[in-house]
């Protein structure tokens, strides 16, 4: 038995912001004080520093789990199985349902519990839940979906990567012109295909690392100091990204008994173009190889960092042949890596 993706899908929105779009934003440092550059030059550094020269925010009127059902939709589509044979719905995301233009997130029912309704599934044996993992989310519902099958306990499961960041920014931090939204969705089933997911890695850092992102004020004192939005440490999360995510990526290549040299791409969460290539860097050096041109794909560009959305989009779009000078083929041994808020590294082996 191996256990595999059998169907991807992916919601990449519409409406396509620019570095420049954020032109009119007064930009402030953490004190409130007012940035010193202009917004030209800010956006030109950005670029320069994490590659995004684009993302896409959903539509006034669509949440998380809307955007979640087109991608698990076209994830049952694509695998070409009947939903209500499913017998788990894992929904990674990190905010809940946050409308536009309101400050409270919505969680109740779960996600996963309204995907569920929204696909018409019947059968109360499809057990669906949240997991709250961070970026590396998506990853982790694999992970789980995996035991599941292995223990016995399942032989297909939907999960979900999903994330409206928009909706919970500061406009005057230049964090924020980081993020973005989208949702990736994947069939994982037992096969007996060859291939299939040959490792994983999985840990938390939490004893000094637990705050590296977190929900704080926004830069703006004038405004209501009782609304969050999402905030990082930029510095404490690259160094920590580049000491202990290649580590995870050498664990799992280990564990899966394949050499370097086998792997053939490398995708990892879209979260910083110098921070990737950076990672990617190390874990080559671990194995003292140079990384091969064109083994990290990368969609960042233009759909910015979506948290959990980015892998599972990123996969899908590869699947689907969309990335220009990039294809996933049968046989070709993949690497997914990812760390996030909590602070959460996983990654894993896998054979197309």
């Amino acid at each position: 038995m191996n256990i595999r993706i059998t169907g991807s899908g992916s919601y990449i929105p519409e409406n396509i912001i620019t570095n420049f779009d954020f032109g009119k934003h007064q930009f402030m440092n953490e004190d409130g004080s007012a940035y010193s550059q202009p917004n030209n030059i800010i956006a030109e550094k950005f670029k320069d520093i994490t590659g995004i020269e684009e993302r896409r925010y959903s539509d006034n009127n669509m949440v998380t789990s809307d955007i979640a059902f087109i991608a698990a939709q076209k994830a049952i589509e694509d695998a070409k199985i009947d939903p209500e044979t499913l017998d788990y719905i894992i929904f990674a995301h990190n905010f809940g349902d946050v409308k536009n233009g309101t400050i409270q997130t919505d969680l109740v029912p779960s996600l996963a519990a309204r995907v569920k309704h929204n696909l018409r599934i019947k059968n109360p044996k499809c057990v669906a839940y949240d997991i709250l993992f961070g970026c590396p989310g998506w990853i982790e519902g694999v992970i789980q979906a995996q035991a599941y099958i292995k223990a016995g306990m399942a032989k297909k499961c939907l999960v979900i990567g999903a994330e409206t960041l928009s909706r919970v920014v500061d406009i005057h931090d230049r964090d924020s012109m980081i993020y973005s939204d989208g949702a990736g969705a994947t069939v994982i089933e037992a096969t007996t295909e060859e291939g299939g997911i040959l490792g994983h890695a999985t840990a938390s850092f939490t004893y000094d690392e637990a705050y590296y992102l977190f929900f704080g004020n926004s830069f703006n004192k004038d405004l209501d100091p009782d609304v969050r939005y999402i905030k990082m440490h930029g510095r404490k999360i690259y160094e920590f990204a580049l000491n202990n995510v290649p580590k995870a990526m050498k664990e799992c290549l280990d564990e899966s008994g394949y050499a370097i040299t086998d792997v053939k791409k490398i995708l990892i969460h879209q979260a910083n173009e110098k921070m990737d290539e950076a990672i990617i860097q190390r874990f080559y050096k671990l194995f003292k190889e140079t990384p091969p041109k064109d083994v990290m794909p990368m969609s960042i560009h233009k759909f910015g960092n979506s948290s959990v959305a980015t892998i599972p989009t990123l996969y899908d779009i590869l699947m689907k042949g969309d990335l220009v000078n990039h294809e996933l083929n049968p046989g070709d041994l993949v690497i997914f890596a990812s760390v996030g808020a909590g602070m959460n590294i996983n990654a894993i082996v896998y054979k197309i």
